[in-house]
């Protein structure tokens, strides 16, 4: 009875407890330009036995993003399917005006350019080379 049990981990301790995975076509180049483009660092990238990227985990700020190529009979990115992204990011930084000249020079589709919300962020809205939708912002000071 005196013996302490230990405690179980039921997830690493470096990942969040919620962490989106997105579909891409190209996994080495979707690292490439989500790094240029918004900033993200990559985290970890396994590859196969050819040098291949079949998984990665981006990180930004305290958020955890994996990415993963697209498999046979699995799920499609925007841009293969034709349809719009389901799930839509939306991600605080530090100058959103400053991220919008990045990610638009970095080929990143324009969805909206820095606007004036009414819930008091500044926002642009992206969409990245697989047709997901990316929002950024920064808090408007004074705002709620």
């Amino acid at each position: 009875m005196g013996a302490i049990m230990a405690e179980k981990r039921v997830r690493p301790a470096n990942m969040p407890w919620l962490t989106p995975m997105l579909t891409v076509r190209d996994a080495a180049l979707a690292l490439e330009f989500y790094e240029t483009a918004f900033g993200l660092t990559r985290r970890d990238v396994m590859r196969d036995e050819a040098g291949t990227v079949t998984h990665a985990d981006l990180t930004y700020h305290d958020a955890v993003i994996m990415i993963a190529p697209a498999e046979p009979g699995g799920p499609r990115t925007p841009a293969e399917s034709g349809l719009l992204s389901a799930a839509l990011f939306y991600l605080y930084c530090e100058d959103v005006d400053a991220l919008f000249a990045r990610a638009a020079a970095a080929g990143a589709g324009v969805k909206m350019p820095p606007t004036d919300m009414p819930w008091g962020d500044r926002m642009a809205s992206f969409s990245d080379l697989d047709g997901h939708t990316w929002n950024f912002a920064t808090h408007l000071d004074g705002a709620a």
